[in-house]
Order: C-alpha cells, then sequence, then structure tokens
C-alpha cells in the first residue's frame, strides 16, 4: 500500500484554508498585495499549482554553436505562482538540462510534455510541484543544442555554459527573450534572485554558470557534478573511456545528424584519445582553473552532493571543486553518500526536500532560519548512517603512512627488496581475490587486523618507485577492506538503490503533472571484501598531463598520484590492503594495458591516507599481532552501471 504523503496533504489543507479565508475577507484584503507566508523558518505553500502560470521564452545566447550565423535562442519553459503577475516578485530555481527529450530526468527518467500551443504542463523532477506553491518560479532551461533550443551541444563547451548564463541574464534585464509570438519580453515577475539544481551533466551546467560569476546566479546545488571534464575522461593521463565528448553530444542531440556533424567531428578531434593528454580543448572545459568559467570567479553559495562511490562522476571531481570553494571562502554545505550515482531524493528523500527547502527559502527568499548554522559536512558512514562535521575532509583526519613489504604485509616501517607485476587489463574481482597468492598481473599488500576502527576522510596519495621494461606502462592502485561486513552495493544495478513500487508524493499535482514518485531502499551486500577506492597513472604523463614523456627500459623513475577521495571506515578486526597493478577492466573501458614489466622498488614506496583514529595518531598500536590468513577467493564482483544522467 503506496504511503500517504505528509507533504502532499499538508499542502492542500493550507491552500484550501487560504482559500476560506481570502473568499470571507473584506474586499480591501482582496486587493492585498500577495505575500510569502512563512512559518517555522520555512514558506508555506499557500500559492495555486494547480493556476499557476504555464509558459516560454526563448532567450538570445550569445553564442552561435551551430554556426548558422545567428545567435543562439534558448529555450526556457516557466512556471510561477499566478500571484506573480500581481505584484508579488519570486525568485527562481531553474535546471538546465539537455535530457529533457532523450534520458529524460530522475529514476522514472520524466521527460518534459507540451500542450497544443507549445507551452509546458509537465515539468520533471518535483520542484514544480513542491517550490511554486511555496512562492517560486521553477524554470527547465533546453541547454544549447538539446531539446527546443538552437544551437548544438559541445560536452561541456563554453556555449553550453553560456547558454544557462543568458537566462541569468534576461532574469536580472541583461538579455533578451521572446515570447511565443516572437515578441521581446521582460522577465517583470521575479526579484532576479536564481538558484540552480541538477544532478549529473545539469549540476555540472551550475557549475559552469556559477563559475563564470554571473550577477544574480545567489546559490547553486550541484548533485554527482562534473567540474572538470577531462577528469571526467580521464585520470593523470590514463583513459577512462573513449569517443565520449562526441558520443554524449550525439546522445543529448536529437536533431537530424547532419546538423552538428562538424561540430561533432571537432569533439571527436578536440578529445585526443590516443594520448589522453590534457590540451586546450580539456581546459576550456575546466571549471575549476580556466579563465572562464573559473572557481575564481564564483561567488553563489554551494549546497553540493555526491557518492563517494561514484564511478560516472567521480569523486574527485566534488573534492577539487571543494577545495577551490573553500580557497575563497564561498559559503557551502556538502552532503558525501556511499552510493555510486544516485540523487539524494532517491537516498535520503524526507531529510533532502526538507534541508533543500530551508536552503532556498534562506539564499532566495532570505527567510531567517538555521541551515547555515547546522553542521557543513553530511557524511554516511555505513548504511543509512549518517554523521555531521564542521568540514570536509574530517578536520580531525592525519596523515598515516604505510609501506609494503616483501613478505606481502602493509606496515608502518620502510622496506626493502623489489617485485614485478605484468600491465595487463585485468576486473577488479581478480585483483582483489585471495590476495596472499601471487598472481603475474598484481601486487598484493595487507596490514594486520586492525585493533580499533580507522576512518578514512580525504584523498590518498601512493608514492612508487618503478621501473618498466616498455616505454609505456598503465599504473593502478586499490586500496581494498578485507572483513565480512554489509554494505552499500554501490556496485549494484541501482547503484546502491533499489526502487520500490510503492510512491509518496511532495508538492501538489494536476492531472498532467503529479508530485508522487516511487520510494527508493538503500540496496546493502553483505561481503568479505570492498574496494573502497581507486586510481591510476599513465606513467608516461608522470611529470605533465600535457606532454608524453616515454619511459626508458631499465630506468628508475619516482612516481607520484592520488586516489579517487573517500570518506570510509575500516572496522576493527579487518585489514587494510593495498593492491598494485597495470590497467583496471572494469573503469579503464578501452584500456588493453601495455604489456610492460613494472618493477616496483619497495624501498621507495608507500601509500599515504588521510585516516582519523580514536584517541591517538596512529601508531602500530592501530595493528593487532599477524594471524595466518589467506584472504576470500573467487570474488565476484559487478560492475557499476555507467549512467550519463
Amino acid at each position: 500500500m503506496p504511503i500517504s504523503s505528509r507533504r502532499g496533504i499538508l499542502a492542500s489543507a493550507i491552500v484550501v484554508a487560504a482559500a476560506l479565508a481570502v473568499a470571507g475577507a473584506p474586499a480591501a484584503n482582496a486587493a492585498k498585495k500577495p505575500a510569502i507566508k512563512v512559518s517555522g523558518g520555512v514558506t508555506q505553500p499557500v500559492f495555486s499549482y494547480q493556476d499557476a502560470i504555464r509558459e516560454y521564452v526563448r532567450v538570445q545566447s550569445s553564442v552561435d554553436a551551430d554556426r548558422d550565423g545567428k545567435k543562439d535562442l534558448i529555450r526556457v519553459d516557466i512556471i510561477r505562482p499566478k500571484e506573480s503577475d500581481a505584484g508579488l516578485k519570486v525568485p527562481v530555481i531553474m535546471d538546465e538540462s539537455p535530457y529533457y527529450d532523450n534520458l529524460g530526468r530522475g529514476n522514472e527518467s520524466e521527460r518534459k510534455t507540451y500542450d497544443a500551443a507549445g507551452n509546458p504542463v509537465k515539468f520533471p523532477l518535483f520542484y514544480d510541484n513542491y517550490f511554486v506553491p511555496r512562492g517560486y518560479a521553477v524554470l527547465d532551461v533546453d541547454m544549447d543544442g538539446t531539446t527546443k533550443s538552437d544551437g548544438c551541444p559541445t560536452s561541456g563547451g563554453l556555449s553550453d555554459v553560456l547558454g544557462g548564463k543568458a537566462v541569468v541574464d534576461w532574469l536580472n534585464g541583461r538579455a533578451t527573450a521572446y515570447d511565443a509570438a516572437g515578441k521581446k519580453v521582460k522577465a517583470s515577475w521575479t526579484n532576479g534572485r536564481t538558484g540552480m539544481i541538477g544532478k549529473s551533466y545539469d549540476g555540472t551546467l551550475a557549475n559552469g554558470v556559477a563559475a563564470t560569476g554571473v550577477e544574480g546566479l545567489d546559490t547553486i546545488v550541484p548533485i554527482s557534478a562534473i567540474s572538470s571534464w577531462y577528469d571526467y575522461s580521464r585520470m593523470n593521463g590514463a583513459v577512462w573511456w573513449t569517443g565520449e565528448e562526441d558520443g554524449l553530444a550525439d546522445t543529448v542531440d536529437t536533431d537530424p545528424p547532419a546538423k552538428c556533424a562538424a561540430v561533432n567531428a571537432d569533439l571527436a578531434t578536440g578529445q585526443d584519445d590516443a594520448t589522453g593528454n590534457y590540451n586546450s580543448f580539456w581546459d576550456s572545459r575546466n571549471y575549476r582553473s580556466a579563465p572562464v568559467p573559473s572557481v575564481s570567479r564564483v561567488h553563489a553559495s554551494v549546497f553540493a552532493v555526491h557518492g563517494t562511490n561514484d564511478l560516472n562522476v567521480k569523486p574527485n571531481q566534488f573534492s577539487t571543486w571543494w577545495a577551490g570553494l573553500a580557497a575563497r571562502g564561498v559559503p557551502r554545505k556538502v552532503w558525501l553518500s556511499q552510493y555510486g550515482h544516485v540523487d539524494p531524493f532517491d537516498f535520503r528523500r524526507d531529510a533532502w526536500v526538507d534541508t533543500l527547502h530551508q536552503w532556498f527559502d534562506h539564499w532566495l527568499w532570505h527567510v531567517p532560519n538555521d541551515v547555515m548554522k547546522q553542521p557543513r559536512a553530511d557524511v554516511e558512514v555505513a548504511p543509512d548512517q549518517w554523521v555531521g562535521q564542521s568540514d570536509w575532509p574530517a578536520p580531525a583526519a592525519r596523515p598515516l603512512n604505510l609501506s609494503p613489504q616483501a613478505d606481502g604485509t602493509l606496515g608502518l616501517a620502510p622496506s626493502q627488496g623489489s617485485a614485478m607485476f605484468t600491465d595487463t587489463s585485468e576486473d577488479e574481482a581478480s585483483l582483489v581475490s585471495d590476495p596472499t597468492t601471487a598472481q603475474p598481473y598484481r601486487l598484493a599488500y595487507t596490514t594486520a587486523p586492525l585493533k580499533q576502527d580507522v576512518r578514512l576522510s580525504g584523498t590518498p596519495t601512493v608514492s612508487l618507485r618503478i621501473k618498466s621494461d616498455h616505454p609505456a606502462a598503465n599504473l593502478g592502485a586499490l586500496l581494498v577492506d578485507y572483513g565480512t561486513d554489509t554494505r552499500v552495493n554501490y556496485l549494484g544495478a541501482g547503484s546502491g538503490v533499489r526502487t520500490l513500487t510503492t510512491e509518496d508524493c511532495n508538492g501538489e499535482s494536476t492531472a498532467t503533472d503529479d508530485a508522487c514518485y516511487r520510494q527508493v531502499v538503500t540496496d546493502t551486500v553483505t561481503s568479505d571484501v570492498n574496494v573502497v577506492t581507486r586510481g591510476f597513472l599513465d606513467a608516461q604523463n608522470r611529470t605533465s598531463l600535457s606532454h608524453s614523456s616515454p619511459l626508458a627500459p631499465g630506468k628508475s623513475y619516482a612516481v607520484r598520484w592520488q586516489t579517487l577521495p573517500q570518506d570510509y571506515r575500516f572496522k576493527a578486526g579487518h585489514r587494510l590492503a593495498l593492491v598494485l597493478f597495470g590497467t583496471d577492466g572494469d573503469v579503464q573501458y578501452d584500456e588493453p594495458g601495455t604489456g610492460a614489466g613494472v618493477t616496483v622498488d619497495l624501498a621507495g614506496s608507500k601509500v599515504t591516507l588521510p585516516v582519523v583514529v580514536s584517541g591517538a595518531a596512529p601508531s602500530a598500536k592501530t595493528f593487532s599481532t599477524e594471524q595466518a590468513w589467506r584472504g576470500p577467493t573467487n570474488v565476484v564482483l559487478p560492475r557499476q552501471p555507467r549512467l550519463f544522467y
């Protein structure tokens, strides 16, 4: 039986009460200027969703992405309280997306629908149902080159970003828009304050637009969002997958292929799959450090959400962006989960809607509430178990250096000797199975059992001294938890969640746009081993991402790289392991391995982990006396699904 909507029922009751109050009020009160109602630090649903204005405009961008000699017009579908035509100036919640007519939005892949006049009648996701009754306009913007906008998609290129910026400019009187009749129209109904939100590509656009420094964008809520497109396709020169930029553009563009064929060809060339190097193409898609967009220009507050086990938009997209925001003192908040590429609406729904409501009220309506007094970081430390802390990484984290030993252990003392593996493409199940048995394609080092819980919080660093018998070699590292536990099944089909048949509702509905969505629960798995994080380096990019430098066979090199960031608790009695190898076939889809024989000098090698240990700095006392141990054999690990959206 579906669970009733506490929000939907409450919303209906308040709207009815408001209608009765107006019906019985004196005529003088009927002409009173409409206003929001605030109670308990949040806006209340006193405006009719059924009667809201639904319209669209086309905003003129500053770019001509399809090269037809005309500036692109960006389609903007708008829903706003009817009172915004009667003096109520409302803020805007904006979701710019390339997915409105192809892959759809959300767990149920919703698409836009329109009436016979072309006006929107269904806005995907719950934002409109929930926030319009509370005094917001919701804008669903078709990214340049997608759905009903002109242009061509450029997979994170400047034209993608500037289309969204043009909409913010229009909302603040700095750009031109046309209504359905082709007449110029102004956004006279808004107070000029805008918040952008979205998951994956949508959240990426929010990052990009904020990084232009556009005035009037007061806050962004990027969920599983990209901050550097190079890191979406590559890691330290190692290629995650090839054909990504042109392939993604083709996926989101539903126009005839010939229209954007030349643009797509340039994407295919610019991404340089042959070398994996960083170049000007990627620099223009780096929102952290390019001239525009750049994190140095961000003034909007940021509420970020990311899965530490997201192998699509990997968590270094968040951690590097977060560090840049921190350096600038940008007001910010973060939720870090143990899921993969999953929206918080699908793993912490009630808390998410409540917190998002407070966030938008604070930044867009300037409602005084305590959202900025809450812990800056919410971190999931076990399935559905969250802790609040003052920042991320955990401020108490301290470096722990562990060195691979000649006997296959991982310890605190420096080591001697050397060991060798061959760079072949292997799945992670093979890499972590039976770690105490030698395999030609990997080196595995495990600690003694932990005496107490050890929490990893931050970004580990791998430092090796190597020799290669080939001029090219891929280098990979896994941090592994050996110990039976029930964990979020982030590698599973739902990336850690399971969708039910029951629904709950958040907001008001119409016959064509309901506020009800299928409920989702955490999907867990009990296992003896878990891959905690991963990191890769093309050894030819050991000194530069922009230029490849072949290895001289037999020469010794010091190499260093960061793995993906993580926040994870290794429990007492478990063993922490470092696995060194060449190519990870589960995430480096198009890398075959070089065949290089790689010799690791153990004396010059270590892994540095930022960890939190209760009561003291990590030391020999953190580990128990070694016990005879073999580890799990014949491990089976699924491959996390790759979801563009």
